[in-house]
């Protein structure tokens, strides 16, 4: 704990120069990093945690970004105001940084190896051969298959998690002493994310490289971090060891946070929510910043800002609730307060709101100047499903599953090679636009980004009133408006917003906006593609909340398209487990995560970050999901499975039932 930081920022303010007055983005950040540490900087979306990282590195977008005081001190020495020459010799070389969008951040123009290599010729000296050489022993260093293959390839010719390989693999080349790691794991499978932050530890253990991890994900700072940081409006407003953040946390902020958090244990709760959202950073009130939105709120917090208050070794904490011992216990017992009861659902399996039967999505591959079909894209290949009324079920799998063309298909934005979707016993197969159209009002989706599925030239009152006027629903315009006033407030919007456009409200009103287009024409099913998976935890659980509600009130049905597993075991009924457009398990929530049978089912839980450590063995799956172009032949995840047997790649097993409501399709099965 003595040991002298490898970097030191003291009094860090980062400003922004905009047309509504200074932007205080980072104002008065104090941390340190030792070296082979991991410090996570976690915190809602608008607080600076990236700024800072761009601040670091000397990335701040000018003239309109600029220090405007505090220090950087690499091993003493301050970076803070170096000229751009000096910065570059430092930037990529000793300190490193991972981006949170790899298909950005990489040039779409330059092979892999140009981009590597690149880095190493400038920073290192080295010849363009030598480049190559050490180039291809990083992508091999961090699990890219075919290196001396996959090194001259192009970005686009590689998949989400090769992609943030190849980011990693650039930024550790030089073997740098700090590596800023910005969201590196956000809206990756839990599989890749999993075997992203196993390399990132194994490397770290392998160069001694210190670790700042940007996140939002709570599970992946507990199994990562050493030490935590909580940033509020600018601020960094508690910092601890990550045992202590979780066992203890101190700060109302840092409190609401976690028991934001979906999971098992609260799954027959409410979700704690922090009301409001984070002030602009040309607005932040006086006083405490976290004021307005805080449950314990004081005179004294909005008039002059607490100082940090020691809570424990190296565990400070700026709220005055920490200012006497007494105050100590009270924010202590105010932090264990439960939530009142979730309301249940409106589910009855006696009624089958939609029956999927060998649902069939095949893509033709058409080449030549004739458009000749040469093979198809199995996308989805079989789906059977159930969905009764006021049922949640989750569809989870890895990306390139095919969960999102399930969803598509049942609204019939896609066209279906083939199988059966009944709805209220009325086939939906075969019926053209015209005679489809009622049912579109039955069957609404929310898309994973609500932003780019909003049109941008139409109020949000413009946007529910077009659904509304298609499909008829209500008696008159008068009529529409004032259910759209009430459908708004519903969502937990006001209704004088229906008169602004998308790009004025925050990624959770823009969800809610969804939300309520989607809930405008009355539906009995809606379709929410990843539509927590972006989201703060905080506004997530504001959301996660709001379905619970509708759904109870209104007896919804929902199929979950998601990744993330802690969401499915608090919001699912059940969940149906998705591989290479094949459904390979389905069974009760509590089936699935506590008895799970199928080896993939295993390995996704498995991959979960634990907030709370419940001692599952992590199990690394290699590789990607194969091709749906040429699957494998027999059970398509014997090539990625470890106890797979001869039979396996010989014929795809049957399915195997456990309950009423649990299958699997494996042959260990049977000698379970």
């Amino acid at each position: 704990m003595n040991e002298s930081p490898l970097l030191k920022v003291q009094d860090l303010c980062a400003y922004f120069r905009t047309g509504g007055g200074v932007a205080k983005a980072v104002d008065g950040v104090t941390f340190s990093i030792r070296p082979a540490e991991t410090f996570a900087l976690v915190g809602e979306s608008g607080c600076g945690k990236s700024v800072t990282a761009l601040s670091i590195l000397g990335l701040l977008p000018r003239p309109a970004g600029y220090i405007a005081g505090g220090s950087i001190l690499l091993h003493g020495r301050d970076i803070a105001h170096l000229p751009p020459v000096e910065m570059r010799k430092i930037r990529g070389n000793r300190i490193s940084m991972i981006f949170q969008e790899p298909m950005t951040a990489l040039n779409p123009v330059f092979t892999v190896n140009q981009q590597i290599s690149e880095v190493l010729r400038l920073h290192q000296g080295m010849s363009k051969a030598a480049a190559r050489a050490r180039a291809t022993e990083m992508l091999e260093h961090v699990g890219i298959p075919d290196p001396h293959k996959r090194i001259d390839e192009y970005p686009h010719q590689l998949s989400g998690g090769m992609r943030q390989r190849v980011m990693i693999a650039m930024a550790l080349a030089c073997k740098p002493e700090l590596l800023v790691a910005d969201e590196p794991t956000t809206a990756l499978d839990v599989t890749i994310q999993s075997q992203i932050l196993e390399l990132i530890r194994k490397l770290q253990r392998e160069t001694g490289t210190a670790v700042l991890l940007i996140t939002h994900d709570m599970g992946v700072v507990r199994e990562t971090a050493q030490r935590v940081g909580v940033m509020y409006a600018g601020r960094i407003v508690e910092e601890a060891p990550r045992d202590e953040i979780f066992a203890a946390p101190s700060h109302p902020y840092t409190q609401l946070l976690l028991r934001s958090l979906p999971s098992k244990g609260v799954r027959n709760r409410r979700l704690a929510t922090i009301v409001g959202i984070v002030p602009h950073a040309t607005q932040f009130p006086p006083g405490c910043r976290f004021s307005n939105r805080c449950p314990y709120v004081m005179e004294r917090c909005k008039e002059a800002v607490p100082p940090d208050y020691a809570v424990a070794e190296d565990h400070r904490a700026a709220c005055y609730l920490l200012e006497a011992e007494e105050d100590r216990h009270r924010a202590a017992k105010r932090d264990v307060e439960l939530q009142p009861p979730a309301p249940a659902s409106a589910l009855d399996r006696n009624t089958v709101c939609l029956r999927i039967r060998d649902l069939a999505m095949h893509f033709p591959i058409q080449k030549g100047i004739f458009k000749r079909t040469v093979g198809h894209v199995l996308a989805v290949d079989g789906v059977t499903l159930d969905i009764h009324k006021g049922e949640t079920l989750a569809l989870v799998g890895e990306s390139g599953c095919g969960k999102t063309t399930v969803g598509k298909s049942i609204v019939r934005l896609l066209q279906p090679s083939g199988g059966s979707m009944q709805f209220r016993d009325s086939e939906l197969m075969g019926l053209g636009r015209r005679k489809l159209r009622p049912f579109r009002r039955c069957i609404q989706v929310i898309f994973q980004d609500p932003l780019s599925s909003l049109n941008p030239r139409m109020m949000i009152g413009e946007t529910l009133l077009e659904g509304m006027e298609i499909h008829r629903v209500g008696t008159s315009r008068a009529d529409r408006l004032r259910r759209i006033e009430g459908i708004m407030e519903r969502v937990g919007l006001r209704a004088n917003m229906a008169t602004r456009y998308p790009h004025e409200f925050s990624g959770g009103q823009r969800q809610r906006i969804g939300l309520a287009r989607a809930l405008a024409v009355e539906p009995d099913l809606i379709i929410c593609d990843e539509a927590t998976s972006s989201l703060d935890v905080s506004v997530q659980a504001q959301v996660l909340n709001l379905l619970k509600d509708l759904q109870s009130e209104l007896g919804l049905s929902y199929l979950f398209i998601t990744h993330d597993l802690s969401v499915v075991q608090y919001l699912a009924d059940r969940v149906a487990v998705m591989y290479l457009g094949r459904i390979v398990e389905e069974g009760a929530t509590p089936e699935i995560f506590d008895t799970p049978k199928h080896p993939y089912t295993r390995a996704l839980l498995s991959a979960v970050p634990e907030v709370e450590p419940t001692g599952r063995k992590k199990i690394v799956l290699q590789g990607d999901v194969p091709s749906p172009i040429s699957p494998p032949r027999g059970c398509h995840f014997h090539p990625r499975c470890p106890h797979a047997a001869p039979r396996c790649s010989r014929s795809y097993p049957a399915a195997v039932k456990f309950s009423p409501t649990h299958e699997c399709k494996c042959f260990l099965c049977k000698s379970l």
